[in-house]
Formats: structure tokens, C-alpha cells, sequence
């Protein structure tokens, strides 16, 4: 993904007189080696916030040179695949930052400082050289919320937890669920090509969308992100359907007016848009598949904001070609990028985005902060806030 290479392009945002910037989420991050009480609060509560000029840190903590700051094991700095540079110096506020190619040019040296790994945009790679050369690692900080390129079990066999970015990802996810469902309804790409094309004499009139509003939503996964789609769509005067692994609490269904389906079936049968919004595991992988997407209606739209293996692509490719499903529109694909001359590409009834759920300048921010915070809890012995365990 270019996303690294997107991001180092835009510069900072000047704020509003008044207006903070967004610090540290957790009390782990206020220095390391203090310890804290967790307070019961909304995540984004849990930043402390500071403007131009002020001090976060206290000075005798500023003072402390980067080599006493816990190591933490980054890809690069900058470039296509590198942490970018403004979370490179969030980051360097409290772990004395070590690249992949200082470690590889000096493992005996470096291999003891490293106690964490900093995972952004699924790199580096862990696999079982890494974890078997870096003897006092404690904690892997991934920067998002899918740990499907992590072996849980593996990491977890040499004694190291990993963290994830739940809190930070929800919103902006949500919103790209959204966008897509809207962009699909009412054939936005088309529509905007259409309009600078210097071939386009008039508009035809019989050139037309579909409305989202009042239309089924049926949202397949019913997480954190699949309900702030819910309570989204709920604006939208949508009827919401559900299907998830767990019942949600009847309050809950009841605050966004979602219905249950027990069964997937059901839900895809009666749904106009159907939201794919599920980890990737092994039960997961091409969930949806020729036989599920013969159960939708011929006016339906898939949404994928999950991963792209949930789909079997395939069997999407033949759906859209055969006009078994209106449309689909997906902000992931497997493998991203698609090879430039696959199927999916050619079709002029699917959206393809480059997996930009959480590709925001807030939200990327916000996945470094939330990561930090996870990281230096561990290594302080203080309560994680998003541990993700092995099944």
C-alpha cells in the first residue's frame, strides 16, 4: 500500500486559537517507569492534551536521552513503507526508536534494547527468527485493529503480548463504510467521470442511482465498527439487520433499531446493502462466496470494509458480470494492490479504494497514540487496554 507515502505529503494542520492537539490516551504514557490507576473513561477522554509551547513530559523526563528509553523495533522511518515521520517523533517521546536495518547491522547491541515492536501498516514482519533473536521482548504494538498477519499463538509461546488499536479505528471506518455505501447507491465515480469527460455533450436523464434512505442494511459482524455503522445508518431512516457471532444486548438493538438475523441466510435474502464487517480467521475466509451471493437480491449492493479474503473474489467477479448483485464497493482486496489486469478491475459496477478505512490524519494519530499507550502499560505492568489474546 502507498498509504505511508500519501500521508508524508500532507503537512500539519494549523489549529484553531483555543483548539489542543490530541496527546496520550493512557496514564502509562505520562512517563515510563510511574505507574497509574486506569480511569474509567471514554477513550478519547483519555488523552491529555497539550497546544504549542506546553510541556507534556516533566522536565527532568525530557532530559533522559534516548538510549535509557525502553528500544522499540520500527521498519524504517519515512519512505513508501516506513512509520511516518510526525508518529516517528511521537514515538521517540518515549522509546528510543531502532530500525529494522540498525538492528540487522548490529543484532548483539541491539537485539537488548529492544523490549517493543511497533507494527504500522503490517511491518515488520514477525516471524520466528525475529521473535528467537530479540531475547527481552515484551510486547508487540500493532497499529490498527486486524491482527490476522500476526501468529498469535507463535508470539504468545515466547511469553510476548500483542495490543491493537480498537478505540482509534471505529469512527473513521465507519465513515468509509458509509461513503462507499453512499458512493455505490448513487454511482458517484461514474458520475464524476462522466461530468469532466471532454466527451460528455449533455446529462441523460435515465442515468440514475438508488437511494439509501429507508432502504434494508444488513450488516454481517455487529463489532465496535459495525455499530457505529448501525447508528450511522439509523439517520438514514434504514431498516438495520444483523447477524453476529454474539446477540447484542436488546438495549442496544433497540438505541439503533437493528434486528437480529440468527441466520446469515436470512439477511441476505431481505437486504439492499449488505455490509461486510467481520475479522479475518479461518472461519471467516470467503464467507461470502457463489452460493451467498446468489441468496442476495439482484438489486443489492456488497459493501467490504473487513478484508479482502472474506470475499471469494471469484465468485464476486461472475456476480457482477452476470448482474446477480447490482454492484459492489470495497476498500479491500486480496492480495492489495490487485494485479492490474484482475477481472475486478474492468467492471464498471464496483468501487475499489485502497484499503484507506483509518487512512485519516487524526485517525492514524490516534492508532500511534493508542499503540503507545498499550506498549508502555506493558512494559510498565499496568492494565493493557487492548490486549488481543490467542483462540
Amino acid at each position: 500500500m502507498l498509504r505511508s507515502k500519501a500521508f508524508s505529503l500532507l503537512k500539519p494542520i494549523p489549529l484553531m486559537f483555543g483548539q489542543s492537539n490530541l496527546a496520550c490516551i493512557h496514564p502509562a504514557i505520562a512517563s515510563y517507569g510511574h505507574r497509574c490507576h486506569r480511569s474509567p473513561v471514554d477513550y478519547r477522554q483519555r488523552y491529555k492534551t497539550y497546544s504549542a509551547g506546553e510541556q507534556t513530559i516533566s522536565a527532568s523526563h525530557t532530559k533522559v536521552m534516548a538510549e535509557d528509553l525502553p528500544g522499540v523495533l520500527i521498519l524504517d522511518i519515512g519512505g513508501t513503507h516506513g512509520v511516518l515521520e510526525n508518529l516517528a517523533v511521537l514515538l521517540k517521546k518515549h522509546f528510543h526508536l531502532i530500525t529494522m536495518k540498525e538492528f540487522l547491522e548490529n543484532k548483539k547491541e541491539m537485539s537488548k534494547k529492544i523490549q517493543s515492536v511497533f507494527v504500522f501498516e503490517c511491518r515488520p514482519t514477525i516471524d520466528r527468527e525475529l521473535l528467537e533473536s530479540l531475547p527481552n521482548l515484551k510486547v508487540i504494538g500493532n497499529s490498527g485493529v486486524g491482527v490476522d498477519h500476526l501468529d498469535l499463538k507463535m508470539i504468545s509461546n515466547f511469553g510476548v503480548k500483542v495490543t491493537n488499536t480498537p478505540h482509534a479505528v471505529a469512527d473513521p471506518t465507519a465513515d468509509m463504510a458509509m461513503a462507499l455505501m453512499l458512493a455505490s447507491a448513487r454511482r458517484l465515480v461514474e458520475g464524476c467521470q462522466i461530468a469532466v469527460s471532454p466527451d460528455t455533450k449533455y446529462f441523460a436523464v435515465d442515468w440514475l442511482g438508488v437511494e439509501v434512505t429507508r432502504a434494508t442494511l444488513g450488516i454481517i459482524g455487529m463489532g465496535s465498527i459495525g455499530y457505529k455503522v448501525a447508528q450511522r445508518a439509523r439517520a438514514f431512516n434504514m431498516k438495520i439487520l444483523y447477524h453476529n457471532r454474539n446477540r447484542r444486548r436488546k438495549e442496544e438493538e433497540e438505541a439503533v433499531g437493528a434486528h437480529y438475523c440468527e441466520k446469515m441466510e436470512d439477511l441476505l435474502q431481505q437486504s439492499d446493502f449488505v455490509m461486510l464487517v467481520v475479522n479475518l480467521t479461518p472461519e471467516t475466509h470467503k464467507l461470502i462466496g457463489k452460493k451467498e451471493l446468489g441468496l442476495m437480491k439482484p438489486t443489492a449492493t456488497l459493501i467490504n470494509i473487513s478484508r479482502g479474503a472474506v470475499i471469494d473474489q471469484d465468485a464476486l467477479v461472475e456476480a457482477l458480470q452476470k448482474k446477480i448483485i447490482r454492484a459492489a464497493a470495497l476498500d479491500v482486496t486480496h492480495p492489495e494492490p490487485l494485479p492490474r489486469d484482475h477481472p475486478l478491475l474492468r467492471l464498471n459496477n464496483i468501487i475499489i479504494t485502497p484499503h484507506i478505512g483509518t487512512a485519516t490524519v487524526q485517525a492514524i494519530r490516534m492508532m500511534a497514540e493508542e499503540a503507545i499507550a498499550n506498549m508502555l502499560a506493558v512494559l510498565n505492568g499496568q492494565p493493557i487496554p487492548s490486549e488481543v489474546f490467542p483462540k
